[in-house]
């Protein structure tokens, strides 16, 4: 076999864009900064106790009083370990990237489900994604965007995207065929009909798929912090790198209060919301059938 130097290729192809994209990749920056910047000013500018407070609150919204007590005891902990800078700056990591991929995914996502042709092209990329190793994400937001957090962001970004694409694209083909059918019947647009049918009956899904980017970020921040992302990843990073255990074990510990709350406050997002009769609030093939008898009585009456 002849010898194949793809490696080459790769590295003409990173210095190209660093020579020609500079400004974009600068503008990036900037823009990633800013936006760590401000939720991390949102999170840390309150007294401690004050965003614990609101994070109980939340967790009693979601889950009651068993997931509160949790909540409340977990990150008061964490303030007791001293990490609490750290956990927030973890926190705003995974915040800004999961906003940003699910800008990304769930239209990619709602494009798949909606077109044969998007769903083949995109599925392969989903696939390459999913399987390349982890580790493998920070060299080009390195090479790109230097050393710092927003190598960080940018490959927890991408790390995240492919569960946020799929399950939206899930859970919108699951949409009940007679419900569509019924919606379009009744002179229902594409947009009104995504945006009044599809969207509503496939949230639990998406919402899955938001639950799992935001587990999947959470897991790429610790790594990240071998490229000087901060937060919780940079102190375990610096307990591995000193043989540090106690310091170690209490940014790993940390790490694990912040992914149980987050996979619990957003799960409960994803269970569909259900009135007191026991009927879930989303449209239902029955509710859109009896819309005719209703219009004939009033154009009757």
């Amino acid at each position: 076999m002849p010898r194949i130097d793809i490696g080459v290729w790769v590295a003409n192809a990173v210095n190209w864009l660093t020579a020609h994209l500079g400004a974009f990749f600068d503008f990036v920056t900037w823009v990633m900064v800013h936006l760590i910047n401000g939720v991390l000013f949102v999170l840390t500018a309150p007294h401690p106790f004050v965003v614990t407070g609101v994070f109980t609150v939340i967790a009693f919204l979601a889950r009651r009083w068993g997931f509160a007590v949790f909540t409340l005891i977990a990150f008061l902990l964490v303030q007791g370990m001293g990490l609490w800078t750290d956990a927030m700056q973890s926190l705003a990591v995974v915040v800004v990237a999961s906003m940003i991929a699910v800008l990304i995914g769930v239209p990619v996502g709602i494009w798949a489900a909606r077109s044969r042709i998007a769903s083949v092209a995109v599925r392969p990329v989903l696939d390459f994604m999913q399987t390349l190793p982890v580790f493998v994400y920070l060299i080009p937001a390195v090479f790109f965007f230097g050393i710092g957090t927003v190598p960080g962001v940018v490959a927890t970004t991408v790390f995240a995207v492919p569960p946020a694409v799929r399950l939206t694209e899930l859970g919108i083909r699951q949409v009940d065929a007679e419900v569509v059918e019924a919606a379009r019947a009744f002179g229902a647009k594409p947009r009104q009909l995504l945006r009044e049918v599809q969207i509503p009956l496939a949230l639990p899904s998406i919402m899955a798929g938001v639950n799992q980017m935001i587990m999947l970020a959470l897991s790429m921040v610790v790594i990240a912090g071998m490229v000087g992302a901060g937060g919780l990843g940079a102190v375990v990073v610096k307990g591995i790198s000193t043989l540090d255990v106690g310091t170690g074990f209490q940014g790993g510990l940390a790490t694990v209060f912040l992914a149980i709350f987050l996979d619990r406050a957003t799960s409960a997002f994803a269970r569909p919301r259900r009135r007191r009769g026991g009927r879930p609030r989303a449209a239902t093939a029955a509710s859109i059938e009896a819309a005719p008898d209703t219009a004939e009585l009033s154009t009757t009456g």
